[in-house]
Formats: C-alpha cells, sequence, structure tokens
C-alpha cells in the first residue's frame, strides 16, 4: 500500500479482509503490528477496538482510493467511523505520523506476486 501524494510506502505486508468472517476476526487474534503490516478491511466504514491488545492508526478511504479521514493511535475499547469511506486500513500505531499521510492523499495498492 503506497502513497502516491506522499510517495511513501504505508506497509508491505497488509492482509485484505474481503470477506463477512475475515472482517468479523479482524486483528482480534494479534498481539501486535509490526511496523510494513496492517489489514485493509473491504467494504467498511466503521471499526471497533474492542479486546485488541494494543493502539493502531485508521486510515479511511473511498472508492477512488482517496484517504477521507484519519485516526492516529487508537487504543482498545473505542469505536471509529467515516461514512463517506469504503474501506478501512488498520495500520501500526505511528505509521500515519511517519508517512505523513493526511485527507485527500492518493494511495495505490499493489498486489505482489
Amino acid at each position: 500500500m503506497r502513497n502516491l501524494s506522499r510517495d511513501a510506502v504505508l506497509g508491505g505486508a497488509i492482509d485484505i479482509a474481503d470477506t463477512s468472517e475475515k472482517r468479523r476476526v479482524g486483528l482480534l487474534r494479534h498481539e501486535r503490528l509490526a511496523e510494513g503490516e496492517g489489514l485493509w478491511i473491504v467494504p467498511c466504514e466503521s471499526v471497533h477496538t474492542f479486546f485488541m491488545k494494543f493502539a493502531i492508526d485508521l486510515v479511511y478511504v473511498d472508492k477512488k482510493k482517496r484517504v477521507r479521514k484519519v485516526r492516529r493511535a487508537v487504543p482498545p475499547w473505542r469505536l471509529s467511523a467515516c461514512l463517506s469511506a469504503h474501506s478501512i486500513l488498520e495500520l501500526p500505531a505511528g505509521t500515519i505520523e511517519r508517512t505523513g499521510t493526511r485527507p485527500g492523499d492518493e494511495l495505490s495498492i499493489e498486489k505482489l506476486s
């Protein structure tokens, strides 16, 4: 996942949660996320961090792969939503700050073969 507007990599090991089961489980089984890891939830406009063990950054993305909203270091036991989003990237806390990602940025999703 690359931020084209900032020429920055958000993550090189992003899993895709594109089924009901994958979206339901999300990151609940993870103890942490390493830099470069993440979860792209498609489709999705809201998430919760109930029962999670660590804080995460959230990047809300529309259908045109534009960032609609960002939330930094969302701790466990929180809710967050963006009704104009089509999908959400869950990333290690600090990724938004490190990459300078802001609303309006254009993202590129590249599949590794």
